[in-house]
């Protein structure tokens, strides 16, 4: 029974993991890529697309770790 529940934690993990990764795509490459290439313009300027990818960046790194902490419920 371990091996199904460690499988489906390592699945768990990976989402989130995945995820996170997401959450870097779309919240610091993408609007940094839109605001460099002069592509739409938030208001705001530079400060609203620091502050979403200051956001984005935290989210993922929460999700990274709330990953690590998943994978460390696997059993022997």
């Amino acid at each position: 029974m371990s091996l199904i529940h460690n499988e489906r934690t390592k699945l768990l993990a990976n989402w989130l993991d995945r995820t996170s990764t997401a959450f870097l795509t779309v919240g610091v490459v993408a609007p940094w890529a839109g605001y460099l290439l002069g592509g739409v313009q938030p208001q705001g300027g530079f400060w609203v697309v620091a502050a979403m990818a200051g956001v984005s960046i935290l989210v993922a790194l929460a999700l990274h770790l709330g990953a690590r902490r998943v994978l460390g419920g696997l059993k022997p």
